[in-house]
């Protein structure tokens, strides 16, 4: 199939954000919009984005990737995934001018691009499906749970690390003192995974409620993938995921999960990266 490649310049509340439309000569009627998890830009890690848009592109996907305000090409000052709302409507509007046939879109995501997409897709009936890579949920207690059961325990049972500790070859007292903060930010506070969403939306909420709240409210397909060698996905996954309110939202119909057992954050591989990209397409093609 034949796909252009087209450079673009369009506007996000007075700034201008460069982007790459990937169109096929005869799109699909669903295009997928690439946003970047930070600091990130267009092309990706390893080049996963410009792969991952050409893969699509080449089965007949229109894709769009682009660069926030202030990231890669695009001007403004550089914002938080929180703040990327106007960023993403941006791009969607850009899509439906570009490609008339559009009937919906679906944002895929990476880390904390794909909480961005959970806080956006439920205010904009043209979001029609995510994909969601490895969704950021970072706070000092989940961190630090997810330390203490997927980091300490496989290194304090690693001979090699005591040999290196009786030989004086790795600082004993820094070694101690830093499992002992670790642990101690985990009994700060209760596990901060959401059990209700009852509370009503608004700004004031911690990012992952709000995350809970808009997978609740979306309508439309969800493919979630987690990574196995990854402690964004565990924290996700382990702390946050794990809840209740969250289980019912993540396997209720219309919701995909996916577990890449091997595979990395970034999925740097380039089979991982097929393997997703495949994933993707083939989600894709069963609506």
């Amino acid at each position: 199939m034949n796909v252009a490649e087209e450079p673009i310049v369009f506007n996000c509340d007075g700034s201008r954000l460069l982007g790459i439309l990937h169109r096929p000569d005869s799109p699909r009627d669903r295009a997928v919009l690439i946003v970047v998890g930070g600091p990130q830009y267009r092309v990706g890690s390893h080049r996963q984005f410009l792969h991952l848009a050409r893969d699509l592109a080449d089965e007949g996907t229109p894709v769009l990737r682009f660069d926030y305000r202030g990231m890669g090409d695009s001007d403004g000052e550089m914002i938080t995934f929180e703040e990327t709302q106007c960023d993403i409507r941006a791009a969607i509007d850009l899509l439906y001018e570009r490609v008339p046939e559009l009937t919906g879109v679906v944002i895929w995501g990476l880390c904390d691009a794909a909480s961005a997409a959970l806080l956006y897709a439920c205010h904009d009936d043209r979001v029609t499906g995510l994909v969601l890579a490895n969704p950021w949920v970072r706070t000092d207690e989940s961190i630090a749970r997810t330390y203490m059961q997927h980091y300490y325990r496989s290194r304090w049972l690693d001979p090699g690390l005591w040999k290196r500790l009786l030989t004086g070859q790795v600082d004993i007292v820094s070694r101690v003192s830093e499992f002992w903060q670790t642990f101690r930010a985990t009994r700060r506070s209760p596990d901060p995974s959401v059990e209700s969403s009852t509370l009503s939306e608004t700004d004031d909420l911690p990012y992952t409620e709000r995350m809970l709240h808009g997978l609740e409210r979306f309508t439309g397909r969800v493919l979630l993938i987690t990574s196995g060698d990854d402690l964004v996905a565990a924290e996700f996954s382990d702390h946050v995921a794990a809840s209740d309110a969250w289980q019912a939202a993540l396997h209720r119909p219309g919701v995909q999960l996916q577990a890449f057992t091997e595979a990395n954050h970034t999925f740097s591989r380039q089979a991982w990266r097929n393997q997703v990209s495949g994933w993707t397409d083939k989600w894709l093609k069963s609506w």
